[in-house]
């Protein structure tokens, strides 16, 4: 509320609600949907690794003028569509490696406190009744927006009514909705209909978290009026602060515009995971402050799954080198630990997750160095130290949502997906390798030399390892 960074102090010591503004269910979900999801996926995972009980809501919108709209289009019930985008954004998180919120709660199943806030409010004398609709009126709300900081009287005079609607004043919006043919719609005291936008999350967050919580999620484009009006309804609703912290996601900008359904720009996240690795594109959003715009393009795209790529082959090199060794009892090549604690640092600081993703490379970049040139002749301190920074690896992969495959796997993927890509034929890229092993058996290795050029000059790069040739495709 303050625009500046603040200590994050729980209601409840050592527990923490997070309530995030989930997806409308009338599409699929784009990647700027998922920029926002995976940062407040990130920032939950991290403040259950600080020993935080958190319990983490996040709604889904399934009756709204959208998904009315594109039901009549598509020719079926509104009902139907939404349930169906529901289940279409839940293979999508599971994609992502997006956590499972402790709730997940659907407006259709809320109505009963939707309708309990609504009349709270008309009894309050902040909300009125017009031809079965019910609006909040903005004028009878002293601290509206104090989000969003904006000028009331600029916003009363640039504010147009909707047809249809019944508002004492442009700004009054919707609680509840007077019900249309062939519509959703549900019973009220006001006669049949249904929800506005903006009550859901109020009804939603304090149904499961109560009246009070302490943190709420979502993208830069809902603090306005969405967030607004939440605050407003629910403050003068129940007569409390409503949330003590705000945090707002940055744009994903395509083509130097922002990402936006409305806009026709998007990038469906289905589309893009069939071009990039999940966690490639997780790496991707993290990259950035949470706060700041994110430029997406092809090369910044690229750029993240090469860069996974060097982590898995480094895991897969400190794998082979450790697995099933016993280095013994004795000190280490260094501290390991200081690695978990400026990460830590890093993170304690507004979720810096960008940040902490250089410390990761600088932890990755060590062990190479311990591998491939190591500064001590001690190798089972070399062995010891690089079994202790991998276990670092996997401490920190758990609050990032990286590194949850199998380096082997994660690799082969990757590959598979740049030959088809390319158009290489894997049949002669696995013949020319068996000639070059042959060739290397006989030790013919001007020839082992030649074969291993004409790969070179098909984009494919073999590698000799102890357990055997491998190969991968350039660039």
């Amino acid at each position: 509320m303050t625009n500046q960074k603040e200590v994050l102090q729980p209601l409840r010591p050592g527990k923490l609600g997070i309530y995030v503004c989930g997806p409308t269910v009338y599409s699929y979900v784009h990647i700027g949907n998922a920029r926002s999801f995976t940062s407040f996926d990130t920032v939950v995972r991290y403040l259950r690794y600080r020993g935080f009980e958190v319990t983490y809501v996040r709604n889904y919108t399934d009756v709204d003028d959208k998904i009315i709209n594109a039901a009549k289009e598509q020719g079926e019930p509104a009902q139907e569509l939404a349930a169906r985008f529901v289940r279409e954004f839940e293979a999508d998180a599971r994609a992502m490696h997006l956590l499972v919120p402790d709730h997940s709660p659907k407006v259709t199943e809320t109505i009963p406190e939707i309708l309990a806030l609504v009349q709270k409010l008309v009894a309050n004398g902040v909300a009125y009744e017009a031809q079965g609709d019910v609006y909040f009126e903005v004028g009878k709300w002293p601290g509206y927006a104090k989000l969003s900081k904006r000028n009331l009287e600029d916003m009363q005079a640039s504010e147009r009514a909707t047809t249809g609607e019944q508002k004492r004043a442009p700004l009054d919006f919707a609680l509840w909705k007077a019900a249309k043919p062939g519509e959703p719609s549900w019973d009220s005291p006001w006669g049949k209909g249904r929800p506005g936008w903006h009550i859901e999350c109020s009804a939603m967050a304090s149904k499961f978290l109560g009246e009070t919580f302490d943190l709420h999620g979502g993208g830069l484009d809902l603090i306005f009026p969405h967030h607004e009006n939440e605050i407003a309804q629910s403050e003068a609703g129940f007569k409390k602060t409503f949330c003590n912290v705000w945090m707002h996601g940055g744009f994903l900008d395509l083509d130097g515009a922002k990402m936006s359904k409305s806009l026709g720009n998007v990038v469906r996240l289905r589309d893009a995971l069939t071009q990039i690795d999940a966690e490639a594109l997780r790496y991707f959003f993290l990259s950035t402050h949470y706060r700041s715009p994110l430029a997406f393009t092809d090369k910044s795209l690229a750029d993240a799954e090469s860069r996974m790529e060097y982590f898995y082959e480094t895991l897969r090199k400190v794998d082979a080198r450790t697995s099933n060794q016993d280095f013994g009892a004795g000190p280490l090549h260094g501290d390991p630990s200081k690695w978990v604690t400026d990460f830590e640092a890093c993170v304690d600081d507004d979720f810096n997750f960008a940040g902490a993703l250089g410390i990761l490379s600088g932890l990755f970049a060590t062990m190479n160095e311990l591998m491939d040139k190591p500064p001590v002749k001690d190798k089972p301190m070399i062995g010891r130290t690089l079994k202790a920074l991998r276990a670092v690896v996997g401490k920190i992969s758990l609050v990032l949502g990286l590194f949850e495959d199998e380096p082997g796997a994660w690799l082969l993927r990757r590959r598979d997906r740049q030959v088809k890509a390319r158009g290489i034929d894997q049949a002669k890229v696995e013949a020319l390798l068996n000639d070059r092993r042959a060739a290397r058996e006989k030790k013919d290795f001007a020839a082992s030399d030649q074969i291993r050029d004409a790969l070179k000059a098909m984009g494919i790069e073999s590698m000799d390892t102890p357990q055997g040739t491998t190969w991968k495709v350039l660039g």
